[in-house]
C-alpha cells in the first residue's frame, strides 16, 4: 500500500522550509510514496518541486497543487498545470480546476481557525448538478485547524456527504509532514489519483508534534510569515470584505 500527504506548504508562502530541504526531508525521514505541494494561491513552488524532483533521485512522486482562496474559503487543487485564479466564487473556482483535469479537495472543512468551507457551502456544491461543480474528496486532517472540527466532519460525511476521505497534514513545518496521510493501493501519483476517483482511500496518521517539539520560536516565526509574507496571495482584505458585505442587510 502507498501513502500520500496531499497538503504541504513551503517557504515560498507561509511554510518554513524551501523546496530542496522539503524534498530531502521527505526522502530521508518519511516513508511517503507521494506528496503534493499546495502553496496558497500560487503554483510556482509546486512546479519548482516537480522540476527539482525530476533532476534528483527520489523514491516518491510529486503532485503539483495549489491551495486556492475562493471567496467562501480554501479549496485544494491537485493535478493541475495552470494556476487557478483566487478570490472568485467557489463554483467557477471548481469549474476552473476540473476544466484542466484537476481534482478539487475540501481542506480543513468547517474549521473556524482558518479560511474554511462551511456546512452550507459544502452541501450547496453537493446539490449542484452543473458539470465541473463538485468536490472529488474531503480532507481529514491532523492540524490544529482540522482537529477542532474533525469529529463533526466525519459524522456529516458518513451521514450525508459521502465524499472520498483523504489525509493531508497541512504541514508548515517539516516535522508535521505525514501527520495525516492517505493510504491507497499502489505507490505512484497516478495510482493515487485512481484511488481517489474510485473512492478507495483510507486516512491514517502519526502523532502531531507538540508545541514544545516544534519550538515556540519557530511557531511564532511561522505565524509572522502567515501574516506578513503572503497577505496578497492569501487575499485577506478582499475575502474579509466579502464576508462583511454578505452580513449586511
Amino acid at each position: 500500500m502507498g501513502t500520500a500527504d496531499l497538503h504541504i506548504h513551503t517557504s515560498f508562502g507561509d511554510g518554513m522550509a524551501g523546496v530542496p530541504e522539503l524534498l530531502d526531508y521527505v526522502e530521508e525521514h518519511t516513508g511517503l510514496s507521494v506528496i503534493a505541494i499546495t502553496e496558497h494561491d500560487t503554483l510556482a513552488p509546486a512546479l519548482e518541486a516537480r522540476a527539482a524532483h525530476a533532476r534528483g533521485s527520489y523514491r516518491f512522486d510529486v503532485v503539483v497543487g495549489e491551495e486556492v482562496t475562493a471567496i467562501e474559503g480554501h479549496v485544494l487543487a491537485l493535478f493541475i498545470e495552470e494556476p487557478v485564479p483566487s478570490l472568485k466564487r467557489l463554483e467557477p473556482t471548481l469549474e476552473a480546476i476540473h476544466k484542466q483535469g484537476g481534482l478539487a479537495i475540501v481542506p480543513h472543512p468547517l474549521s473556524w481557525l482558518t479560511r474554511s468551507l462551511g456546512t452550507r457551502v459544502i452541501e450547496r456544491v453537493i446539490a449542484e448538478k452543473r458539470d465541473g461543480v463538485r468536490f472529488d474528496a474531503i480532507e481529514i486532517g491532523a492540524s490544529p485547524a482540522a482537529r477542532q472540527s474533525r469529529a463533526k466532519v466525519l459524522r456529516l460525511n458518513a451521514e450525508r456527504w459521502r465524499l472520498t476521505e483523504i489525509g493531508g497534514s497541512d504541514a508548515h513545518f517539516l516535522e508535521v509532514i505525514g501527520a495525516s496521510h492517505t493510504v491507497f493501493a499502489g505507490s505512484t501519483a497516478l495510482e493515487l489519483r485512481a484511488a481517489i476517483e474510485a473512492g478507495k482511500t483510507e486516512v491514517a496518521g502519526a502523532p502531531y508534534p507538540t508545541m514544545r517539539q516544534l519550538g515556540l520560536r519557530k511557531i511564532v516565526h511561522q505565524q509572522w510569515r502567515g501574516m506578513m509574507a503572503t497577505p496578497r496571495r492569501m487575499g485577506w482584505l478582499p475575502t474579509i470584505g466579502s464576508f462583511v458585505r454578505r452580513a449586511l442587510p
